[in-house]
């Protein structure tokens, strides 16, 4: 009894270890599988149709991560990062919810629980895409380093 309560609780730990792990990647594999799923429907053929999602989601995730890094002003940078966290909220939010009716409680226990793990789920998924992307004006400080130790290196 008090082993299968104990790995129930381990496990319980790794799947929201998982999930707060994989909560970053909500958005590049919702437009991997879809691009996926529309080439497959079009008869491209599975090889074509997985290698094209997967390019698609790669794509997504790094133009996402270029831009916010790029990007100085903060209201693109709060677009760009909403749009990556809602996703990711809403699958903490489902997530949250099915191991909350698992657990057998009540209805508004259950949505009380799932929302307030959406909204973890929803913040630790933008700090993980501003973390990946890195601080703002990184490249600057390399180029002013760059500068500093050769100062003569133009000169004529």
């Amino acid at each position: 009894m008090f082993l299968s309560a104990f790995l129930s609780i381990i496990g319980l730990g790794v799947l929201v270890y998982v999930l707060f792990s994989l909560a970053v990647y909500a958005l590049p594999f919702f437009v991997a599988m879809t691009v996926g799923l529309y080439l497959y429907d079009t008869e491209t053929g599975l090889i074509v149709a997985i290698l094209v999602g997967l390019f698609a989601g790669v794509f997504t995730l790094l133009i996402g991560q270029v831009v916010f890094a790029k990007v100085q002003s903060v209201p693109i940078r709060l677009a760009i990062g909403t749009l990556y966290a809602a996703p990711a909220g809403i699958a903490g939010f489902s997530a949250i919810r099915g191991l909350s009716e698992i657990g057998g409680a009540s209805e508004s226990w259950t949505l009380a629980f799932a929302t307030i793990g959406g909204v973890i789920v929803a913040g630790t998924a933008w700090v993980r895409i501003a973390g990946l992307a890195g601080p703002p004006g990184g490249d600057d400080l390399l180029h002013s380093k760059a500068h500093q130790s050769a100062p003569f290196a133009n000169d004529r």
